[in-house]
């Protein structure tokens, strides 16, 4: 470890500016994940235009406290509503609904806040040991294994996305296509700009993220709105602040659950809500009363929460390595990386050493303002859940159109972020994960100047990539990715078995 890149985070982000937007992402974090039907990520694509006039470091220091405020906030809904505020806290509604019923809405809500920044702590600290160790093993890759990690980013999210395999590569390889538009890397040819000025520099990823996430989460909002549906939440009366004896019952399934968290993050693909049911299984695997689980268990709620905070900083990690990102969260903060001229890839520790450790100290000072925010706004978060979802879906839309014309100052982006959210719109409809799409976005500039640079070092000879064993290594996994999760390699493994116990027998 650098001691002076490390000496350079930690005071970029102690300095005021970057203590207030951390407190102010964690704030507004919370609020949107307190939303029923809003996400981390839509959040993180509508306000990364803001971080056009910061600098890198300020930028994804904001923008990792909102990622880290909204893992919580979600909980918020789960508790009070019995809906989920976002998809990771669909396990919390299981024990925290029923505690809000028995009039424990505070206990809930502040065992839950606790737990979440137990995790968020935990991950914190995994990614600040993991990161030197890590720099010392990217000093090895060059072009040629660049381009297999490339391509081991793009089949790992394919196939770990929800939906069959194949509509999750094919998100990914469309991201891949949309990123070539514009003028060739090489010979400087205009691709796939149909003659039109405003393409020859490409499709601005900020926009396709926008148009992606956030236009499509309206449009299903609208649909809910006109279901007539009222929200009714669950008064808090009791005291949020949880008591000693609870927090210290609760501290192996805490631990438990945070290692569970922060290796589910590290697998690029999944995201909070896997790593939720994962510890909530077994929090009640472990549990001497597992009839209480359901009926309103601390242990059933904790354990969720923790772990989904975890999730946070173990998703970083081969987001920082390798520039995979470990979630769609975290692609967007790649994305705030490539806004800002800064390339996703294994040089980021090497070259942009400063900003990386800065994001990661920012990571564990969030999750101290997630604990102070929590306790003196969870009260107020509250009336959030209230909200018409009609109403969240203009001031969406209101925002989207601001945030992408905001861009370049144009009415083509602004047109062109609605294209990519009816699109957006449609995959999701069709069973499709958009998730693949934008890191098929954010790698394909990688994957295309890497391969370039390898087949310049091979003298064009495809076998450049089977001479490094590292590149080979990561084609086999990519290769293996794909072929386990298609039905034929899930039939083959159950006829394997049933042979084995047929021998055994």
């Amino acid at each position: 470890m650098d001691p002076s890149l490390l000496l350079v985070g930690i005071t970029n982000v102690l300095s005021w500016s970057n203590l207030l937007l951390i407190l102010g992402g964690t704030l507004m974090g919370m609020f949107v994940g307190a939303m029923p039907g809003l996400s981390a990520t839509m959040a993180l694509a509508l306000l990364l235009p803001i971080t056009f006039s910061l600098d890198p470091a300020s930028g994804l220091s904001m923008l990792a406290s909102l990622y880290v405020g909204a893992s919580y906030g979600g909980s918020i809904a789960a508790i009070l509503l019995n809906t989920p505020g976002t998809p990771s806290a669909a396990a919390t509604v299981l024990d925290g609904y029923p505690l809000s019923q028995q009039g424990k809405a505070g206990k809930a809500l502040g065992i839950s806040l606790f737990s979440s920044f137990c995790g968020g702590l935990m991950s914190g600290i995994a990614l600040l040991v993991a990161a030197p160790l890590l720099g010392i093993i990217v000093l090895k890759f060059g072009p040629v294994e660049l381009f297999a990690i490339a391509v081991l980013g793009i089949t790992i999210i394919g196939s770990l996305s929800q939906g069959s395999v194949i509509s999750g590569l094919l998100s990914g390889g469309l991201g891949l296509l949309v990123s070539t538009v514009g003028m060739d890397l090489i010979t400087g040819t205009p691709r796939m700009t149909f003659g039109e000025i405003n393409l020859f520099s490409g499709i601005s990823f900020t926009v396709a993220l926008i148009g992606l996430f956030s236009i499509p989460q309206a449009l299903l909002l609208i649909e809910k709105a006109g279901l007539g549906e009222k929200k009714v939440a669950s008064k808090v009366t009791d005291r949020i602040i949880p008591h000693w004896v609870d927090i210290k019952a609760l501290m192996p399934n805490i631990g438990r659950s945070g290692a569970i968290g922060i290796l589910t993050g590290l697998i690029p693909g999944t995201g909070g809500d896997t790593a939720s049911w994962f510890a909530y299984n077994e929090a009640k695997r472990f549990a001497k009363d597992k009839s209480r689980f359901g009926k309103g268990d601390l242990a059933g709620l904790s354990a969720p929460e923790t772990a989904n905070n975890a999730v946070v900083g173990g998703a970083l990690i081969p987001t920082i390595a390798l520039g995979i990102p470990g979630s769609s969260s975290t692609a967007i903060l790649l994305g705030a990386l490539m806004v800002h001229g800064i390339l996703p890839g294994p040089n980021l520790l090497t070259e942009h050493g400063d900003v990386t450790y800065t994001l990661i100290w920012a990571v564990i000072l969030a999750n101290f303002a997630l604990l102070a925010v929590g306790l003196l706004f969870t009260r107020m978060c509250v009336g959030v859940t209230k909200v018409p979802d009609g109403f969240v879906a203009t001031a969406i839309i209101i925002l989207c159109v601001v945030g992408s014309f905001a861009i370049n100052n144009s009415f083509f982006d602004v047109a062109l972020m609605f294209g990519f959210g009816l699109f957006g719109y449609w995959m999701i409809k069709a069973g499709m994960a958009p998730a693949p799409m934008v890191v098929g976005l954010i790698l394909g500039p990688v994957m295309e100047t890497s391969y370039q640079q390898s087949m310049l070092i091979g003298g064009n000879n495809p076998m450049v990539f089977v001479n490094s064993p590292i590149a080979l290594t990561l084609l086999l996994l990519a290769l293996f990715s794909v072929l386990q999760a298609t039905p034929l390699f899930g039939t083959l493994r159950k006829r394997l078995k049933k042979q084995s116990h047929q021998q055994a027998r």
